[in-house]
């Protein structure tokens, strides 16, 4: 009687674990965006020599340090940089913009070049209408790196998902390109 109550135990707890929702359905769908888009952000920052092309310009820094050139020690901790930069739909500077980045990046630790984001694309061609919202860190020396997509408006009403960025060029500490895929996984 017991090595029977045994048994049936045993089977009980085998279907019960093979059953089980903690075990991964390999039948459920993975997130799949609702909507992407692969934008390029132009950054040029204002030196002191270039007032007629600068896109963007420091209006913060560390006591000691100007206006024109960024804090250095080893990195540009404590610099806000406001931005108003072109965004294209491929990675050259002259390309028609289909809209501008607006907001600031701030470079928010000592220890590593990283810096943070909070800005918006406005965009405004005849594929796209409405706004993207960014926020987030942005740990410049690796290769690709999330940001978080908050909202936005028009086109964009509501949507949220991740903005993977990757540095496409580097000009001195004057110009940088970066490469914006984003994939929405809330449209509205």
């Amino acid at each position: 009687m017991s090595s029977q109550r045994i048994l049936i135990a045993i089977l009980f707890f085998s279907i019960f674990f093979s059953l089980s929702s903690a075990r991964p359905d390999k039948s459920k769908n993975q997130y799949k965006p609702c909507k992407s888009l692969v934008l390029y952000f132009h950054d040029i920052i204002y030196n002191g020599q270039n007032k007629e092309n600068a896109t963007s310009a420091i209006v913060a820094a560390p006591e000691g340090f100007n206006l024109t050139s960024f804090a250095s020690s080893p990195f540009p901790f404590g610099n806000i940089v406001v931005i108003d930069d072109p965004i294209t739909l491929d990675n050259n500077l002259h390309s028609k913009p289909v809209g501008r980045a607006q907001g600031q990046y701030i470079y928010d630790s000592k220890n590593n070049p990283t810096s943070w984001f909070a800005f918006t694309f406005v965009l405004n061609s005849t594929d796209h209408q409405g706004t993207i919202n960014f926020v987030g860190a942005d740990p410049i020396f690796l290769k690709t790196r999330d940001v978080s997509v908050v909202g936005g408006t028009g086109d964009f009403f509501m949507h949220r998902g991740v903005a993977t960025i990757m540095t496409d060029a580097v000009e001195g500490v004057v110009y940088f390109r970066l490469r914006f895929d984003i994939k929405f996984y809330e449209c509205w």
